[in-house]
C-alpha cells in the first residue's frame, strides 16, 4: 500500500456547472423558452423571456453559455439577482395595496400652492345647505 489515497476533488469546470439550464421547447414566436434548471440540488421548470427595452423584469437576469458538448444545456450565471430594485428605482418585489392606491392628486406637483390650488378646483363639494 505504497499509494496513498488521495481524497477526491471536484475538477474546477465542475464548480462552474452547478447551475445549469435544459432548454426542452421554444415559443411559436421565439420570444420564450421552456426550461429546466438544476440549481443547488433541486430542479425546477420555468419560462426564459427575451429582455426587452422598457419592460420590467421578473424574477432574474441570467447569462446562458452553451455547452460545447450539447448546446441546449447552458451554464447559468446570475447578472441581476430577483427583488433587486430596478432602473425605475421601484423593488421588483410586491407592493402593499397603501403604496398603489392614489391620494386624488397628480403625480408629481411643483409646489404646496399647486396642491391647494388643485384641492381648491377639484375638491368634493360639501353637503352643507347654500345660504340664501
Amino acid at each position: 500500500m505504497g499509494d496513498k489515497l488521495k481524497p477526491k476533488t471536484k475538477p474546477a469546470s465542475a464548480e462552474k456547472r452547478r447551475d445549469a439550464i435544459l432548454i426542452h421547447g421554444v415559443s411559436e414566436d421565439g420570444e420564450s423558452m421552456a426550461v429546466l434548471r438544476a440549481r443547488e440540488n433541486r430542479l425546477e421548470a420555468g419560462v426564459l423571456r427575451t429582455v426587452k427595452p422598457g419592460q420590467a423584469v421578473d424574477g432574474e437576469l441570467l447569462k446562458l453559455t452553451p455547452r460545447p458538448e450539447f448546446p441546449l444545456v447552458c451554464d447559468v450565471e446570475v447578472q441581476v439577482p430577483a427583488g433587486t430594485i430596478n432602473a425605475a428605482g421601484g423593488s421588483d418585489g410586491v407592493t402593499s395595496g397603501s403604496e398603489r392606491q392614489g391620494r386624488g392628486r397628480p403625480a408629481q406637483v411643483a409646489t404646496e400652492t399647486y396642491r391647494e390650488n388643485w384641492d381648491a378646483i377639484w375638491r368634493k363639494p360639501s353637503k352643507r345647505p347654500l345660504a340664501n
